[in-house]
C-alpha cells in the first residue's frame, strides 16, 4: 500500500494546515485523545518565517486549532534552537510563542530541559527527556537549504529535539549518521512540511523561494526524499536519508508514494526575492506563474549554476506560467507551455525534473 503524501497551496496557511489534517485524518493516526502529541516547529534561529528559516506560526496555528477540535487536550509546543541561539527568542521573535499563548497551549525550550541516554540500534545518543515522554510527534520542518547538505526538512529536524552537548557531538560523528540513527527514537509522528518560502540554500535564512505549499506526510524518509525532488538534489547527496531508510524508519523510494493534491496552485508570482534569486530569475521569462512552479525553477536554475551549466542557458529563454497556454514557443516547463518546441510536462513538474530536462537541451 502506498503512503498518500498530501500537498495543498495557497496563501491561507491556517485554513490550508487545517484542510490537510482533516484530508489527512490526523486524528486517526494518533488515536487515543488522552495521548500527550508534541507539535515542534523548526525554530533554528530566532527570525520570522519571511526570511526562509523557520516556521510559520500560521501552520502551529492551524495543528493546534485542528487538534483541539479533534478533542485532543494533551498537547504541546516544544523545540531546541541550534548551539548559538536562544530558543526563548526564537519562540518569540516567530510569533510562535503569541499562537501558544492565544490558546494556552504550552511550550518548552528543550535548551532548559533534562535528557536521557537512549540506544538507538545501537547507537547511544542523548535526547530531551520531554521529547522522549511523547506519545504523537507533529512536525514542522521547513523545506530548506542547508550549509552542509543540499537541504534540511524532517529527518534533520529531530535535532531540535536533542540537547545542545548532543548537538556538538554530532558534528564530531558526522552529521549524517547519529541524524540518520535518532530517527529511529520516535516512530509515531506526522510531518507537516513548511514548503512556503524556504530559504534556497543556507538554514538561517536570507534567500526565501517563494512556493505557497504545506505538504504532509506520515513517512519522515519519504518526506525528505520527496523533498528532494522539490529541491533539485540526488538522494546520495543527503546520506541520512537512506540510512535511515536501512534503519526502517521509512522508504525512500518515491515509487512507494501517492501524491495527492488538495487543490491546484493559482498563479501569484511573489513580488519580493532576494539578490541571488533575483539573479537565478533572469533565466526565465515567467507570465501569470504559479509559485509553486515558479519556485521549482528556482532551484532548478540554483542546481544547474552548481553545475556549471546555466552559463549556457540564455537568459530569459525559459518560459513558465499560465499566460502561455496555447501559444507556440522554443522552451517551456509545465503543462501551461505544451504547445512548444520543447516542454516539460507537469503541473508544476519538481525541480529534478526541470534540472534534467533542462541539461538535455543544453546538450
Amino acid at each position: 500500500m502506498k503512503t498518500p503524501i498530501y500537498i495543498i497551496n495557497g496563501t491561507k496557511y491556517t485554513q490550508m494546515t487545517i484542510d490537510l489534517l482533516k484530508r489527512a485524518d490526523l486524528a486517526s493516526l494518533i488515536g487515543d485523545r488522552n495521548k500527550k502529541v508534541g507539535v515542534k516547529p523548526n525554530l533554528v534561529v530566532a527570525k520570522q518565517a519571511s526570511s526562509g528559516a523557520t516556521s510559520h506560526p500560521e501552520i502551529i496555528a492551524g495543528i493546534l486549532d485542528y487538534l483541539k477540535a479533534e478533542g485532543f487536550t494533551n498537547v504541546e509546543v516544544l523545540e531546541g534552537s541550534w548551539v548559538g541561539d536562544r530558543t526563548s527568542s526564537a519562540f518569540r521573535v516567530s510569533g510562535i510563542a503569541d499562537v501558544c499563548e492565544e490558546r494556552k497551549i504550552p511550550y518548552y525550550d528543550l535548551q532548559k530541559d533534562s535528557s536521557q541516554t537512549v540506544n538507538a540500534h545501537g547507537m547511544d545518543l542523548k535526547v530531551c527527556s520531554r521529547a522522549l515522554a511523547l506519545d504523537f510527534l507533529v512536525q514542522v520542518p521547513v523545506l530548506k537549504g542547508h550549509c552542509q547538505f543540499p537541504l534540511t526538512c524532517a529527518l534533520k529536524n529531530h535535532k531540535g529535539l536533542i540537547p545542545d552537548s548532543e548537538k556538538r557531538r554530532y558534528h564530531t560523528l558526522g552529521v549524517a549518521k547519529p541524524v540518520g540513527y535518532v530517527s529511529t527514537v520516535f516512530p509515531n509522528q506526522f510531518v507537516v512540511c513548511d514548503n512556503i518560502c524556504g530559504d534556497l540554500d543556507f538554514e538561517e535564512g536570507g534567500n526565501p523561494v517563494v512556493m505557497n505549499r504545506i505538504i504532509g506526510c506520515s513517512d519522515p524518509v519519504l518526506m525528505d526524499a520527496y523533498g528532494c525532488s522539490v529541491m533539485g538534489c540526488e538522494l546520495d547527496e543527503v546520506p541520512y536519508i537512506k540510512l535511515a531508510e536501512r534503519l526502517g524508519v521509512g522508504s525512500a523510494n518515491l515509487d512507494d508514494a501517492e501524491i495527492i493534491n488538495i487543490n491546484q496552485p493559482k498563479a501569484q508570482l511573489p513580488k519580493h526575492q532576494s539578490g541571488v534569486v533575483r539573479k537565478l530569475a533572469q533565466y526565465a521569462n515567467a507570465d501569470e506563474a504559479c509559485s509553486a512552479c515558479y519556485g521549482s525553477l528556482i532551484h532548478a536554475l540554483k542546481k544547474l549554476n552548481d553545475e556549471g551549466y546555466l552559463r549556457r542557458l540564455p537568459q530569459g529563454s525559459v518560459c513558465i506560467g499560465q499566460g502561455f497556454k496555447g501559444k507556440e514557443g522554443k522552451l517551456g516547463v509545465g503543462s501551461c507551455t505544451s504547445c512548444f518546441a520543447h516542454s516539460l510536462a507537469g503541473c508544476p513538474p519538481t525541480s529534478s525534473q526541470m534540472v534534467e530536462f533542462l541539461k538535455k537541451q543544453l546538450q
